[in-house]
């Protein structure tokens, strides 16, 4: 469910950089806080040159900013890269792109919920039967809700919360 927001077509680059579930996860960790390739490495479990080379293709498409460089523990330098939540102001228009991002979004959920453990995880299941305005309503009420939230400027004091939210119609 795509929020509706302020959006602007992304590019073929912006939305192929975006179908990569690591990479979403990376803009995730950078959100609010600059991350070095080291420390993202560390997070994500991953080698840090595969690690490096996801964070370039953020940073040449605008995803991450390069920080100034920073004295590391044994003296070395280091850079550190933030998100720049533009992530969240684009839309897909073409089938494909919204399909690889969405199948990207599920994998860095999946990926984040299996650090975490399931039990840090507050899930919910509900299936509803409704009429197709009623149903309608519903997803464009949530859609609404996430919208006022993701616009909020960001506190980075602030508790951090990850949402994953799918609708789908089934059989």
């Amino acid at each position: 469910m795509p929020l509706a927001a302020k959006k602007r077509p992304a590019t073929r680059a912006e939305a192929a950089a975006l179908a990569s579930d690591t990479r979403l996860r990376i803009i995730r960790l950078t959100q609010g806080r600059a991350m070095t390739n080291k420390e993202l490495a560390a997070a994500l479990g991953k080698d840090p040159a595969t690690t490096l080379h996801h964070v370039r293709k953020l940073v040449d498409t605008g995803f991450l900013v390069e920080q100034p460089p920073r004295r590391g523990t044994r003296g070395s330098r280091e850079k550190p890269y933030l998100g720049t939540q533009l992530s969240i102001s684009l839309s897909f228009d073409e089938v494909e792109e919204q399909a690889a991002v969405s199948e990207a979004a599920l994998g860095a959920f999946l990926g984040e919920i299996a650090d975490l453990g399931v039990g840090a995880a507050d899930l919910t299941r509900v299936v509803f039967q409704l009429p197709k305005a009623q149903t309608e309503e519903l997803l464009s009420r949530l859609e609404e809700v996430l919208s006022d939230y993701v616009d909020l400027p960001y506190d980075p004091a602030a508790e951090r919360v990850a949402i994953f939210l799918a609708s789908y119609r089934s059989a």
